[in-house]
């Protein structure tokens, strides 16, 4: 009989109960097929008031359908999710959350935030809008904004989460931030290059003259570390003016690229096993070949000089949000969590013969084809960079 009702209906009909008090044996039927059709998460839970004065707008489905996730807390316990907040940490039934600390849910990192969010909640304050960290179903982290704010329900204190999805926002964020840097870079660059490049030219081409006249060991020491400078400033110019660069966009296979990287360094792979995992490998992008080659070559001989004596480089492909994703992971020493910040700067390097130009290249050519890179790495334990690229 009660399949006939709507959820609407259903809803208003269990409120009447729970208001009237009418008798258990009804309530406990209109409950279960509550729970049927999924629109409370446990038997014992008494829905929100669908009423607001003399109006009677439907609360329960304007929170239901809302596009920010919304969770309700007892304690710090789940005792309610709407259907955004299952789309965005990837669950697919009731029992996989509710119940559950919304700590878990948290990066350790903003547990003592939550709670100083929970501690205001408690004295009737809502707390302000701060950007936390969350983990999807999948172990999967993703940046989002969280505000607190108290809610009475039956003479309980609850508490109301909502939360909104940033990660999208973030990202442009940090690749905006890199494309500033990268210009300033850029700058300093072009300075360099027309100011000294210049001036060492000719004077290697003075010293070269002198050679002829004057017969010196020294003199051809002197040529080729100006040839070294020269070709410094002409790599930093590169990195600066990759316009300058007349190499059209075309057509890329990326897990092509990787393997013909992996095949330059067989003489070196004796001593370090490459582990491959490639899905999704018919994805192309568009863009320029020879730049994102070099682009590879320089992240396959970073992880090759990380690793001292024996160990594995791992190569991941696949497509993924509408993105191509490349994770390059190598079992090296490391770089220091206080310089990750560095990488991808003109002449900061973390070994002891660079000049830091490699990933300088790296980072400017995934930005100029619209991606980003994230690294993480730990002493000790080596090194990952993650790449996304637009297709």
């Amino acid at each position: 009989m009660l399949k006939k009702f709507s959820d609407q209906e259903m809803i208003v009909l269990y409120s009447k109960c729970i208001n009237e008090q009418l008798g258990n044996d009804f309530r406990d039927m209109i409950e279960h097929e509550l729970q049927q059709r999924k629109l409370i998460p446990t038997a014992n839970q008494e829905l929100i008031s669908l009423t607001f004065g003399k109006s009677n707008l439907d609360f329960y489905q304007l929170v239901k359908y809302s596009l920010d996730s919304c969770f309700v807390l007892q304690d710090h316990k789940v005792i309610y999710i709407n259907q955004a907040g299952f789309d965005l940490l990837g669950f697919k039934y009731p029992e996989q959350v509710i119940g559950e600390s919304f700590y878990r849910l948290l990066h350790p990192d903003y547990h003592e935030l939550l709670a100083a969010q929970l501690e205001m909640v408690l004295k009737g304050e809502v707390s302000g809008l701060t950007e936390q960290r969350m983990v999807k179903s999948d172990g999967e982290l993703i940046d989002v904004e969280i505000l607190a704010a108290p809610y009475v329900s039956e003479n309980q204190k609850l508490t109301q989460i909502i939360v909104r999805n940033i990660t999208e926002r973030k990202l442009t964020e940090r690749r905006l931030h890199n494309l500033e840097k990268l210009s300033a870079i850029g700058q300093m660059a072009a300075g360099i290059a027309h100011e000294v490049r210049n001036p060492l030219t000719a004077v290697k081409g003075f010293v070269q003259l002198l050679e002829k006249e004057i017969h010196h060991t020294y003199l051809p020491i002197i040529v080729e570390e100006l040839d070294n400078a020269i070709k410094t400033l002409n790599n930093l110019l590169q990195v600066s003016k990759p316009d300058l660069n007349d190499e059209p966009d075309v057509t890329i296979n990326l897990c092509s690229e990787l393997e013909s990287v992996i095949f330059l360094f067989q003489e070196k792979l004796y001593k370090v096993a490459v582990n491959k995992h490639f899905k999704d490998t018919d994805m192309e992008i568009k863009g320029k070949r020879n730049l994102m080659l070099k682009a590879f070559f320089n992240l396959f001989k970073n992880a090759i000089e990380a690793i001292d004596g024996k160990g594995e480089i791992t190569i991941e492909h696949f497509y993924k949000n509408d993105m191509i994703h490349i994770k390059i992971r190598d079992t090296g020493k490391g770089i220091p969590a206080s310089k990750i910040r560095l990488l991808g700067t003109p002449f900061f390097t973390t070994k002891d013969d660079g000049i830091g130009m490699g990933l300088t290249q790296v980072f400017t050519t995934i930005h100029e084809h619209g991606g980003h890179i994230h690294v993480e790495s730990e002493e000790g334990k080596g090194t990952e960079f993650h790449i996304q690229l637009p297709r």
